[in-house]
């Protein structure tokens, strides 16, 4: 580790990942006194993603300490294409990201997080996505002695956490009445529900990714939920959050067979259905999963006090019939000033990107079909 000092605070630069996996105790307590971490903030998540996707030498973990207490953490990566980066662990598989800051002392750790994290980008831009609204790292980047940018990100959906029937009541009322009945069919079927154990997690993802490539098959899987290395992340992952309290995974049987499954991750302020798989044949018996699974994880919420239950990134049409809050993400364009141009140059390509793949959209509608077809021949 290299080190420096900012007041009363140690500032460290963690580069070894045996280092990294012996800070799960210390790094859990953190998130636990941190109110805008997310799961994905959590050790189980990062170190794993690390194990699934790192790469050597590339490990960049900023860490604060009070004493040896740990107090604040930013958990990022070295890049070298399309240019020099500093990015957060998780990569295109996260959801959210943040840093971390003890809430007793965060107006001291998050100005020393920033100080921190700019001596480390002396050769690179710091580029931090999916960024919710609120986090800490907003506060970072307000902190923060350099060049930066703010750009949208991506779009996420909330909803708040109340009886089901309560959110039920927040559709119009046609969709309620297709909801209602839709409840009503599923209830007959007779699926039963079970949260499965730290030990089954293994077999349990197997299931839900088998299922998950069998609802997507003919319309664009993402590719890498299909891939070995994801179905490692994800077993070690789970199992560790499963363990902690940090994600469940829920089996939907149907006369004994599992039908469905999902995984969901939690922290104090949220609920996140992460990745589901379902039989496609529960359409025959008039099953509507997204509802089932949503009465599921409200109740759930509703029980153990979250206040929020997340759809996580994505706009699809069926989120939209619930009403949902749109939350935005943003993106951090984050550089010493001797970078500015190199900032600037990375700002005009996201931009100039952004700005293609809108533009194919509007001229070309049968774009996304295009873009199903590849993800299917990708995955064969």
């Amino acid at each position: 580790m290299s080190a420096g000092s900012t007041g009363a605070l140690s500032v460290t630069l963690c580069r070894d990942p045996r280092q990294f996996a012996a800070l799960e105790e210390p790094w859990n307590r953190l998130v636990r006194s941190c109110p805008t971490a997310t799961p994905f903030q959590s050790h189980a998540w990062l170190h794993s993603w690390w194990l699934s996707y790192g790469r050597e030498g590339r490990l960049r973990v900023l860490l604060v300490r009070s004493g040896d207490e740990l107090v604040g953490a930013a958990a990022l990566m070295l890049v070298h294409r399309p240019l020099p980066l500093l990015v957060p662990l998780g990569g295109g598989i996260t959801d959210y990201f943040d840093v971390l800051a003890d809430a007793r002392c965060a107006d001291e750790v998050v100005p020393a997080l920033a100080r921190g994290l700019h001596r480390a980008a002396r050769g690179a831009v710091v580029d931090l996505r999916e960024v919710r609204p609120g986090a800490a790292a907003e506060r970072l980047y307000g902190h923060w002695p350099g060049a930066r940018t703010r750009l949208a990100d991506s779009t996420c959906m909330e909803l708040p956490v109340l009886p089901f029937d309560e959110l039920v009541k927040r559709m119009p009322k046609a969709g309620a009445q297709r909801v209602r009945a839709k409840l009503r069919k599923t209830d007959a079927a007779g699926i039963e529900e079970r949260e499965v154990t730290e030990e089954e997690v293994p077999r349990a993802v197997r299931t839900l990714l088998r299922l998950h490539e069998k609802q997507w098959r003919g319309r664009g899987v993402t590719p890498e939920h299909l891939r070995p290395r994801f179905a490692e992340h994800l077993t070690r992952a789970t199992r560790r959050m499963v363990r902690g309290g940090e994600g469940r995974l829920t089996e939907f049987r149907l006369e004994g067979k599992v039908v469905a499954a999902n995984v969901t991750l939690l922290s104090a302020g949220l609920s996140g259905g992460y990745l589901y798989g379902a039989d496609p044949g529960l359409r025959d018996k008039k099953v509507d999963v997204a509802t089932l699974l949503l009465r599921h994880e409200a109740g759930r919420a509703l029980a153990e006090g979250r206040p929020v239950v997340s759809f996580l990134r994505g706009s699809e049409p069926y989120k939209n019939h619930w009403r949902p809050e749109v939350v935005v993400n943003q993106r951090f364009l984050l550089a010493t000033a001797a970078l500015a141009p190199l900032l600037r140059l990375h700002e005009s390509q996201l931009t100039g990107r952004e700005r293609a793949v809108e533009a194919l959209r509007e001229s070309l509608p049968a774009a996304r079909d295009w873009r199903a077809r590849l993800n299917e021949l990708r995955v064969r």
